[in-house]
């Protein structure tokens, strides 16, 4: 048998064994929330479109949760009053195995190609593992929207920016119409100076908002006015699963969390955040700069409930690449590698429940915070790809002598980046390192 069809059985073989002990692990591992989120938004749209109610007066029985997105998302939602229950659950499902999918493509794509992989095989494990991951498995367990999100924003940073496309932003408008907490990609791009994405993301966000408003002033209005500002609505702030700082400021007083002490938390690791974020966008390292604001966002926001966590998938593979860009054998590959190898143990394990009943003591503080532990890590310490500048030779060798070591969503980087004045310092034809 030739060696290339030897080769893609062989693939097939273990695409199909990770299936099957992911499969397994699931089955274990995995609890079943029967689309609870879903049904809310379900049950939501249906009171409001055919039994007359008001969207944001519904609450699921014999819960005190309902519809807490802006006016637009209902909007954008309002086809599924349309449809039975089974076809929502299906639409649901397959809209957040496609972006995942094309989201994975983007960020792995430049890593299987460098290493030599054959690019279906590493994908298709890649989708295999995501499975496992708990944020990954919560978002399709609970019919959540993080994924369709992370696309939009994605679609941005990854394709449209970095190509100069004068419709750079109108993905990250949309996701903040849907849900607010995107929103900091706004800042993102405010921060490090790009004025024209930031203010089509503006205008997208505000212009969906009042086209939302004239369709639905009845809805807009409540929401604007009442149902924002009810948090009752969310959950409780200490519940283990909230994996936010705020979550941990609760935990150590569910009583009488210290908003100060929040407010401290939060503005220190929004300054961390803002200084990396521009260091990535000086050399055009669009994907950390992704990666870095997507873990922001979960540790700012007043809650970050676990699946949420999929936006530290870009910051994860990130790792992977920056580890497999090391020269192979290195101490830097393999702290790079065994962190990610640790983060996505963690990250599928479920070990933040284990003080789910009792958070307290130094071991609650630690456990049950777990998740937090890893969004500030991969914050403070996800490398930052840079142009070589005559580092040394060992970072040289992690690519071929004269080409670039592409990094996810970057433009080829033979010219240099004349957006910024750190881009403007190097010469043509240096190799991308990573520090």
């Amino acid at each position: 048998m030739a060696q290339g069809p030897r080769r893609t059985i062989q693939q097939v073989v273990c695409v199909v064994a990770l299936a099957v002990a992911v499969t397994a692990f699931l089955s274990v591992a995995a609890v079943r929330h029967g689309f609870f989120d879903l049904k809310v938004y379900y049950g939501a749209l249906t009171w409001w479109v055919h039994d007359g109610g008001e969207i944001y007066d519904f609450l699921k029985p014999g819960t005190q949760y309902g519809f807490t997105y802006p006016p637009f998302a209902a909007l954008v939602m309002l086809p599924m009053a349309y449809l039975p229950w089974a076809a929502a659950i299906a639409v649901s499902v397959a809209a957040s195995v496609l972006v995942t999918a094309v989201l994975f493509w983007w960020l792995i794509d430049p890593i299987s190609r460098r290493a030599g992989w054959t690019r279906w095989f590493v994908l298709a494990v890649a989708l295999c593992l995501a499975a496992a991951y708990e944020p990954m498995r919560e978002t399709v367990n609970f019919g959540q929207v993080n994924m369709l999100l992370l696309f939009l924003v994605a679609i941005d940073l990854l394709r449209l920016l970095p190509a100069g496309n004068r419709w750079a932003g109108v993905g990250i408008g949309l996701a903040t119409a849907i849900k607010l907490t995107p929103g900091i990609f706004i800042v993102y791009l405010l921060v490090t100076g790009r004025w024209r994405a930031a203010v089509t993301s503006i205008a997208t966000a505000a212009g969906v908002t009042l086209l939302a408003a004239a369709i639905f002033p009845d809805a807009s209005r409540e929401f604007w006015t009442e149902a924002l500002w009810n948090t009752g609505r969310v959950g409780e702030l200490a519940f283990v699963s909230n994996q936010s700082l705020r979550g941990v400021v609760a935990r150590l007083n569910p009583e009488h969390p210290s908003t100060l002490a929040w407010l401290a938390l939060v503005l220190a690791t929004l300054a961390l955040w803002a200084w990396r974020s521009r260091a990535a966008v000086a050399v055009g390292d669009e994907a950390t700069g992704l990666a870095l604001t997507g873990a922001v966002m979960c540790l700012v926001s007043p809650v970050t409930w676990v699946h949420h966590l999929v936006w530290l998938l870009p910051a994860l593979i990130l790792l992977v690449d920056n580890g497999m860009a090391a020269p192979a054998g290195s101490r830097r590959r393999r702290v790079l590698l065994g962190a990610a190898v640790v983060g996505y143990g963690l990250l599928i394990s479920r070990i933040v429940w284990a003080w789910e009943k009792d958070f307290t003591g130094l071991d609650g503080f630690l456990g049950s915070n777990t998740y937090v532990w890893i969004s500030l890590a991969l914050l403070a310490f996800l490398p930052i790809r840079r142009l070589g500048d005559g580092g040394r030779a060992s970072r040289r060798r992690a690519a071929p002598a004269g080409s670039a070591v592409e990094a996810p969503g970057v433009p080829q980087l033979d010219q240099p980046d004349r957006r910024s004045p750190a881009g403007q310092r190097h010469r043509i034809g240096r190799p991308l390192t990573v520090r």
